[in-house]
């Protein structure tokens, strides 16, 4: 998988080098196409195609240069021929001339579009960052590292969470995915953080802390109106790793199935029975089921949101981390997650189209050593 990961990282890296050059090999090449061919077979598509290229790919003055260029080689070309005065010619030229001041307002819209986005985007991180806190590193001999990925198609606040925090009971963590986007995401994904801060530090059990969430998220979506009030429930994973011995625990409110990696292995920890998300339990009258999963020194758990398992790539294919994760181990959290991004950022060749969160926490060896 790493072969692969660089080997197409350096393809890449190679192509975004030359990329800014592919303007001028288009107004060579469609220098030397016009002049070896026929006086009456022109090379405008190669003319009007170089400034246009250089308003998408580079700056305003590169953009200008490539459209003086285009006339410059139509212009040379066309009294090399003895076409410059004839209305074929001055056809063609009006043509080049036209399109390289239009490279010139698509560049500048461009640029201002993409200024919009950025600030948008640094807006929206912002405010997930100030709802989503950074987990400590380390926790006893527990290693804990998370990554977030924003939809790469608009800078939309996403609804995907995560927490890990040491309490009395063991560390417990939460990931999980708020249907809808914006701010209503946001308002929910406020409410489910909340509550499990406080709810994981006095609940005696995950069954306690997904019910005091649960209650939580229906008070917040009952207070809403109009379409959105079916909106704002949480699939989710619940995790208590106890301070001492070599287990967790899982309570899985339709999440994807958390993932345990150890010695090349992976496993995936399905719950013993399926449940709804959390804030629609008054559809279903079963109690949240606790699972026991192993983990020993040396594991490693991964918890995601669906972006990573729905990551496609041009053919449709939906990236499996099962499969491109079994057969390698990876010293840390950290190295785990940043492999898995750069995976998912080849598999769908940059186009990520949901929101991605990563939760990755590592055990050493030794008991965690928290709170008594």
């Amino acid at each position: 998988m790493r072969a692969r990961s660089t080997e197409r990282t350096t393809v890449r890296r190679w192509g975004l080098r030359h990329l800014p050059l592919l303007p001028v090999v288009l107004l060579v090449g469609g220098a030397v196409f016009d002049y070896r061919t026929d006086p009456h077979v022109t090379g405008e598509a190669f003319y009007t195609a170089a400034p246009m290229t250089a308003a998408a790919l580079l700056s305003l003055r590169a953009t200008i240069l490539a459209g003086l260029g285009a006339c410059a080689a139509d212009i040379a070309l066309l009294a090399h021929f003895g076409l410059l005065g004839k209305s074929g010619g001055l056809s063609e030229l009006s043509s080049v001339v036209t399109v390289s001041a239009l490279a010139v307002v698509v560049n500048r819209l461009m640029y201002f579009s993409n200024v919009r986005l950025q600030s948008a985007r640094r807006v929206a991180l912002a405010v997930q960052r100030a709802v989503l806190p950074e987990p400590p590193a380390s926790i006893g001999p527990l290693r804990i590292a998370v990554r977030y990925q924003a939809a790469a198609k608009d800078a939309q606040i996403g609804g995907d969470l995560y927490s890990a925090q040491e309490t009395p009971y063991g560390v417990r963590c939460l990931v999980g995915d708020v249907r809808g986007k914006g701010m209503d995401a946001i308002k929910a994904v406020n409410v489910a953080m909340g509550v499990f801060g406080e709810a994981a530090d006095e609940e005696p059990t995950l069954a306690g802390i997904a019910a005091r969430v649960e209650r939580a998220l229906v008070r917040e979506r009952k207070r809403r109106s109009g379409p959105v009030r079916t909106e704002g429930f949480v699939t989710a994973v619940l995790v208590e790793i106890p301070h001492r011995g070599e287990e967790l625990r899982l309570v899985n409110r339709g999440h994807p199935a958390p993932l345990l990696l150890h010695a090349g292995r992976v496993h995936t920890a399905e719950p013993s029975a399926p449940a709804l998300p959390l804030g629609l339990a008054e559809l279903s009258p079963d109690e949240d089921r606790t699972d026991t999963v192993p983990f020993p020194p040396g594991a490693t758990l991964l918890l995601y949101t669906d972006g990573l398992t729905e990551a496609r790539n041009r053919a449709g294919d939906f990236y499996d981390p099962v499969a491109e994760l079994t057969g390698h181990d990876f010293p840390g959290p950290d190295e785990l997650l940043d492999t898995l991004l750069t995976e998912v950022t080849h598999h769908t060749g940059g186009r990520i189209t949901d929101d991605l969160a990563l939760l990755a926490v590592t055990r050493g060896s030794g008991h965690t050593g928290g709170r008594t």
